[in-house]
């Protein structure tokens, strides 16, 4: 679905908004010109659009925008607004060597309580969730790339996640994991006669996560999907840092690798990627361990987002999943 666009600011908003944030120090006098405007095959989460526009020092510019625009998605504390994204990257992206796609700038309508978040545009870049699979071996080596940088991030913000400047952060404790599974046990009442080992799971209690509190946290993406990588050439671009947080990074593992087309062979050589890249020396010993658990966290955290979620016929491959790996936890 594309962003209505009565959810976008109108063209003389646009270009005031758009001349705050990019007008550098401040010093000129003269607006950003918008030249086109154009809305993306999706809409996300929340608005947005791609605007060419012409800078006051006569540099022509495409931009992506993304609109807070009244919207909220808090999902039980999991995600952030375009507020928190927009400090997302500019605390804590704006130091990742390389990192695209850069932020331009933020703007915040303090009337209207709203914050436009703008960035530079991926232009000719593909999702890697919808690269071809089947024609090409595209998307096997860019999930496998994926996994390397993510993972080289973890290593690199692990030893900085009690600095200061990451206090803003979300972390994930043991309310927020409990939280998830105590909604998904609520959801999937109906579908006890069918999933009758969830009573037992339910009876296990904490233990599922105790893997996910053990292990060292890191910075996270947070919804670290193959459809958030964006890759044009050799050229990755990670996208959509509203759920950024401090937790274990085999989470952003186990999202890249989610999912009824990525089991076998493409799933674990990500883990291989993932491991040398963050561990060289060798991944820790409980590392599977932790891996478990964080696909049994991503079951619970989607069944328990909502109770249609929870029983809808689509999304009942999760309860397959989550029984295997409760199973490899020793759970079951």
């Amino acid at each position: 679905m594309k962003t209505p666009t009565s959810l976008l600011p109108d063209s003389r908003r646009l270009t005031a908004g758009l001349t705050a944030a990019l007008n550098g120090d401040g010093a000129s006098r003269h607006a950003v010109k918008v030249l086109d405007r154009k809305l993306p095959r999706f809409m996300s989460t929340f608005p947005n659009e791609i605007v060419t526009c012409r800078l006051p020092n006569g540099r022509k510019r495409r931009v992506f925008i993304k609109y807070e625009a009244g919207h909220g998605h808090n999902s039980f504390g999991h995600r952030g607004d375009v507020a928190y994204e927009a400090e997302v990257y500019q605390r804590l992206l704006r130091t990742v060597p390389a990192f695209h796609p850069q932020c331009l700038g933020v703007h915040t309508d303090s009337k209207r309580g709203d914050t436009w978040l703008i960035l530079e545009y991926a232009y000719r870049s593909v999702r890697v969730s919808d690269l071809s699979y089947h024609r090409s071996t595209r998307q096997p080596r860019a999930l496998a790339e994926s996994a390397r940088w993510i993972a080289k991030f973890h290593a690199a913000h692990e030893a900085h996640v009690g600095h200061p400047e990451f206090t803003f952060l979300k972390r994930y404790d043991a309310e927020y994991y409990r939280g998830w599974a105590r909604r998904t046990f609520e959801f999937a009442r109906p579908l006890l006669g069918r999933f009758p080992w969830l009573t037992e799971l339910r009876e296990t209690g904490d233990a599922w996560f105790a893997p996910l509190r053990a292990a060292r946290p890191t910075v996270i993406h947070g919804e670290f999907y193959a459809k958030t990588v964006l890759v044009r050439s050799q050229r990755l671009f990670m996208v959509d840092w509203e759920s950024a947080a401090i937790a274990p990074g085999e989470i952003d593992l186990a999202t890249l690798t989610e999912g009824k087309h990525w089991r076998g062979q493409i799933a674990r050589q990500c883990e291989r990627e993932y491991a040398r890249a963050r561990w060289p020396e060798g991944a820790p010993a409980d590392f599977q361990r932790t891996l478990a658990a964080a696909r049994i966290y991503l079951h619970f955290r989607w069944l328990g987002e909502r109770q249609d979620w929870a029983v809808r016929e689509k999304t009942l491959w999760r309860y397959e999943h989550l029984l295997a790996a409760a199973k490899r936890l020793g759970l079951l």
